[in-house]
């Protein structure tokens, strides 16, 4: 718990003194893709080609497979999934000062983890709850004026900016409910295997939702580094600053999955 107020304590001193002079303009500015530098693009490519190596390897047969599944396991999957990333939404959203949107995901995880038997049924969402939008730290420090950073490719863990690759680590030193009773605390519920299958898990669901539009991309780019770069960007910069803008190569919204939770 004292790891925890001294992380809030530090993060709202960092964006308290970045705030001062930040706006939604300059929000804007700092996030725009043409703006983000491709800082160490050898290493990116080649962490990208080992991406896209393990996703010819691994992802891409795993999720195949997964998309045949019937639709109410593969809905309950997504739930489930998107029921445990509350943990690191509800802090951000009071990070970020919407008091109220941290109230209203709170009872949603409530709700969902008992009634809905631990998040497989949206039940939030039937009770007429708005509809549910993911948050990170590294959003968090965007949406207080912190710049990005240069571009990113992590191993495995796929696009990110150094901002988002720093903001990460919160997680996993009590920014992180999932991780904290899973990895970092020995209980009789849960180990360390549960914590990795969910993150293997939402890789598999994600890459399974997106997979034509991934397959498409790859197919019709003539640089397709450079396509999922511009990508993901765009895609990052939308949701920093709430944005319900489609990109129509994306159709579900769940890139911050892979490299960020």
């Amino acid at each position: 718990m004292k790891k925890i107020i001294v992380i809030l304590i530090t993060t709202f001193t960092l964006v308290a003194n970045a705030y001062a002079g930040s706006d939604g303009d300059l929000i804007l500015k700092k996030n725009e893709p043409s703006e983000i530098k491709d800082c160490s693009e050898t290493f990116n490519k080649a962490s990208f080609a080992l991406n896209q190596g393990l996703d010819k390897i691994i992802f891409k047969p795993v999720s195949s497979v997964y998309r045949v599944l019937p639709s109410p396991v593969k809905t309950g999957v997504s739930n489930s999934l998107n029921n445990l990333s509350n943990v690191v939404t509800i802090p951000n959203n009071i990070l970020q000062g919407e008091f109220a949107l941290a109230g209203i995901n709170t009872g949603r995880f409530l709700i969902n983890t008992t009634v809905g038997i631990l998040g497989l049924f949206d039940v939030a969402t039937l009770l007429g709850f708005s509809e549910y939008v993911k948050e990170d730290y590294g959003q968090s420090l965007a949406s207080h004026g912190i710049g990005p950073g240069c571009y990113l490719v992590l191993p495995v863990l796929g696009p990110s900016t150094a901002r988002d690759t720093i903001a990460s680590i919160t997680n996993f030193v009590g920014g992180d409910a999932w991780y904290n009773v899973t990895v970092r605390n020995d209980t009789n519920y849960f180990n360390d295997a549960d914590y990795y299958a969910s993150k293997v898990t939402a890789g598999v669901d994600f890459r399974a939702k997106n997979f034509d539009s991934i397959e498409n991309l790859e197919k019709n780019s003539l640089d397709f580094y450079a396509s999922v770069k511009s990508l993901y960007l765009q895609d990052r910069q939308q949701r920093i600053l709430n944005s319900t803008k489609i990109i129509e190569t994306q159709d579900d919204s769940d890139w911050e999955e892979i490299e960020t939770q």
